[in-house]
C-alpha cells in the first residue's frame, strides 16, 4: 500500500506467525493496532484463539472475536474464499470504522486469496462500501515466509506464542502444510 497509512489498524489475527508480524509491523509505525479474531469453525480454533490472545497480551491490543457456525467442518488445505470471508467480517463488526484492515498473506503459495490481484480486487470491492475509508493491506505480500520470519527475529516478535497447525486444536499435528512450514523455518512445531 502506497503513500501515508491510516491510523487505525485491524489485524485479522489468527495467531500465526504472519499476522503476529504484522501487529508488530503497524505498532513500529505507531498506529493503533486492534486484533480480530474470526472462529469460522476450523479444526484448530481453539489453539488459534489461544495464540491470538496470547499475542494481543503481549502486545497490549484489543483483540475482537468473531463466531461464525456452520454444518462445514474446516481442516487443511485450502479454503476457497476464506481471507476473502475474513475481510468482509472485519467489515461487518466494524461498520464505522475508518483505517486498515491487514491480513498477514505471503508470496509463495498458488492460492488466489494471497495474492496481488486478490488484494486489488478486494481494495475495489472495499471501496464500494466505505468510499476508500477502508482499505486492505498486506504488508507482507511480496516477501517470503522465510523473510517473514527473519522480521520476526530481527524485530524480537513473540514467535513461541504463535500457532500454526491446520488439523489440531490441542498441538500441532507436525504433518499439515503449516506445521512442515514451521518446521522448516525454525525447527519446532
Amino acid at each position: 500500500m502506497g503513500g501515508k497509512l491510516a491510523e487505525s489498524v485491524v489485524v485479522l489475527l489468527s495467531g500465526g506467525i504472519d499476522s503476529t508480524a504484522c501487529i508488530s509491523y503497524y505498532k513500529t509505525q505507531g498506529l493503533t493496532v486492534r486484533g480480530l479474531f474470526v472462529d469460522y469453525g476450523q479444526a484448530a480454533a481453539a489453539s488459534e484463539h489461544k495464540s491470538a490472545s496470547d499475542v494481543a497480551s503481549h502486545y497490549g491490543i484489543p483483540l475482537d472475536r468473531v463466531v461464525v457456525t456452520s454444518e462445514m467442518c474446516f481442516s487443511d488445505g485450502e479454503i476457497p474464499g476464506r481471507n476473502a470471508f475474513l475481510v468482509f467480517c472485519a467489515l461487518m463488526n466494524y461498520p464505522d470504522f475508518n483505517g486498515i484492515l491487514s491480513l498477514g498473506i505471503h508470496s509463495g503459495t498458488q492460492y488466489y486469496d494471497c495474492s496481488k490481484p486478490f488484494v486489488l480486487d478486494t481494495n475495489r470491492i472495499l471501496a464500494g462500501y466505505r468510499v476508500g475509508m477502508v482499505t486492505l493491506d498486506a504488508p507482507f505480500l511480496e516477501w517470503t515466509k522465510s523473510m517473514i520470519y527473519a522480521y520476526c527475529r530481527q524485530e524480537d516478535v513473540p514467535i513461541g506464542l504463535t500457532y500454526s497447525c491446520e488439523k489440531c486444536s490441542n498441538k500441532p499435528c507436525g504433518v499439515c502444510k503449516s506445521c512442515l512450514d514451521r518446521s522448516a523455518l525454525d525447527g519446532t512445531l
